[in-house]
């Protein structure tokens, strides 16, 4: 059986990867994972946060249709995609210490992301950079880090404020811990933890479904059901239970408050094995 999602999330007229990929594959039939206890408290008691809201907090998109011309130096250069990329002087760039951009290619569907992006006298500089065809399942080199620590892209798991207000998000959510283990799950490619009974990058959570959502406002349903349907995907070290989405002023701040009033203690760790169709694909069953 393919667990595929009911539709495919697109932006700038291109699909968010293909409707059976892993990111808008739903996880709410598959079971508990054996140490969702030890990783949820692992991770921390504290409740969920919204790493975006206001006009300058989240991760920035930028849709381009220009030729990627730009030639970016990377610090890890080994495990980092040596094209041109899109970036311009209007290429938005996270704020804070992460400093990613994710430019999408409208004219060919081309996903471009960075991670501590600089603009220098001599050129663009990056920590790292990765490039996804988002009409493809490919996932990078087993071992290969991206713009996020787990190896994956960030697109995929941002919310987006067109998709909330539409009332339908159908994908997973990625998010952070202050601490991972020394290993990854598919299809994540890359570690970044010493803690071995934290969770691995690429650990998926879900909310549980007899959580009530009955009292929220429309928006923050769209969002929880989201989590109970598709769930967390942990990408990154970082705050805990932190989730990200677009920055946009657009967010309401009654979605932001309420969402931040949801306790960790009502998620749980999914086993996700049953869903691998292949080591170097995204493709999920």
């Amino acid at each position: 059986m393919l667990f595929t999602a009911l539709v495919v999330a697109g932006i700038a007229g291109c699909p968010v990867f293909p409707a059976d990929n892993y990111w808008n594959a739903p996880v709410s039939g598959l079971p508990v994972h054996p140490s969702s206890l030890q990783w949820v408290a692992s991770i921390g008691d504290a409740d969920l946060h919204p790493d975006f809201g206001g006009p300058q907090y989240g991760i920035p998109i930028t849709i381009s249709k220009h030729k990627p011309r730009t030639k970016v130096r990377f610090d890890y250069a080994d495990e980092s995609d040596a094209v041109r990329y899109p970036l311009r002087r209007s290429t938005r760039i996270e704020g804070g210490s992460d400093r990613h951009t994710v430019v999408v290619d409208a004219r060919r569907c081309r996903l471009y992301e960075t991670w501590n992006t600089r603009r220098t006298a001599g050129g663009w500089r990056a920590g790292s950079g990765a490039v996804w065809n988002l009409r493809s399942n490919a996932l990078r080199p087993a071992g290969w880090t991206s713009a996020d620590a787990a190896g994956l892209p960030i697109l995929p798991g941002l919310l987006r404020w067109s998709e909330v207000r539409a009332g339908s998000v159908d994908h997973a959510i990625r998010f952070t811990a202050p601490t991972t283990a020394p290993r990854y799950l598919w299809p994540a490619r890359h570690e970044a933890g010493s803690d071995p009974t934290a969770p691995p990058m690429g650990a998926r959570f879900r909310l549980v479904s007899g959580f009530d959502t009955a009292g929220f406002s429309p928006a923050t349903r769209t969002v929880l059901e989201a989590m109970k349907t598709y769930g967390l995907v942990l990408a990154d070290n970082g705050s805990p239970w932190y989730f990200q989405g677009e920055r946009t002023p657009k967010w309401p701040q009654r979605l932001i408050e309420e969402l931040k009033s949801v306790p960790s203690s009502a998620f749980e760790a999914v086993d996700t094995s049953e869903m691998k169709l292949s080591e170097g694909s995204a493709r999920a069953r």
